[in-house]
């Protein structure tokens, strides 16, 4: 019995570099687009993070603020715009965000925001927690009470 196992010895000596001390890594698969991520996690992103998760951007396009400083670069996904600044996202327009959709009534998007929505009329407001800044979903409403416009921003920006 010991003679075999000794002929065995070989065997694993030739075998065990073969054998990955680590299961191999699998590909991090990136996300389709930015609302399939926590848009809330994209504020701060660097370009480089944006397009290393999601690739290049469909289009690019400029949005001219109240003053010069507010001119920000727009990043264009299948479904969201990322608003940047300087180098950072600190901005991301979405066309949906939970159940709340582009073009839902007033009354679904305070069922589904809750209580801790704050109502301004055409606009809708809510913290979202857990970040290094003040960040806050913005519901914009049309005079007919239906959702136009559904931003996930920093708030002291």
């Amino acid at each position: 019995m010991v003679f075999r196992l000794f002929w065995l010895l070989p065997f694993f000596i030739l075998v065990s570099p073969l054998w990955p001390d680590e299961p191999p890594a699998s590909p991090s698969v990136p996300a389709a687009s930015p609302a399939e991520a926590d848009a809330a996690s994209l504020i701060g992103f660097t370009l480089e993070n944006l397009i290393g998760r999601f690739g290049p951007p469909k289009s690019v396009y400029a949005v001219r603020g109240n003053a010069e400083w507010q001119d920000d670069v727009v990043f264009v996904y299948d479904a969201a715009d990322c608003y940047i600044f300087k180098d950072r996202v600190w901005q991301v327009g979405l066309k949906t965000y939970r159940k709340v959709k582009i073009g839902d009534g007033k009354p679904a998007v305070a069922l589904e925001l809750g209580e801790d929505a704050l109502d301004e009329g055409n606009l809708i407001r809510l913290s979202l927690p857990g970040r290094g800044w003040p960040v806050e979903l913005q519901v914009s409403l049309d005079a007919g009470g239906l959702v136009t416009a559904i931003f996930v921003s920093r708030s002291d920006f």
